[in-house]
């Protein structure tokens, strides 16, 4: 009787080969969707904004320039940084359009 009792410990105290498994497929799924689902849908935003640019939309670029868009091409942005000044540059090189301050201290309120 006592060796059944003694296999039935042993066998209750193994550890379930599927646990390391389980517990890394479930990290992978918070993972998934704390971080790479919400880049994701912030790349689609941009996306869906640069294809949208229209002339008058004031916009600013990676490098930290504001502009106004002047004129759309297929892979290029004119913008008027100045009166006299405009510059060309790819499309992906828009981060997103410029709030204005006004609509800034409206939000605030």
């Amino acid at each position: 009787m006592s060796d059944v009792s003694m296999l039935l410990a042993q066998a209750a105290s193994a550890p379930n080969p599927l646990e390391p498994i389980v517990l890394m497929l479930v990290m992978m799924g918070i993972f998934y969707v704390v971080l790479i689902l919400p880049a994701r849908r912030k790349q689609r935003k941009l996306e869906e904004l640069v294809k949208a640019l229209q002339p008058g939309d004031r916009v600013v670029l990676n490098s930290g320039i504001l502009g106004t868009v002047a004129a759309v091409d297929a892979d290029t942005v004119h913008l008027r940084v100045d009166d006299r000044a405009r510059l060309r540059v790819l499309r992906s090189a828009v981060a997103g359009l410029q709030s204005t301050p006004q609509s800034d201290n409206a939000e605030k309120k």
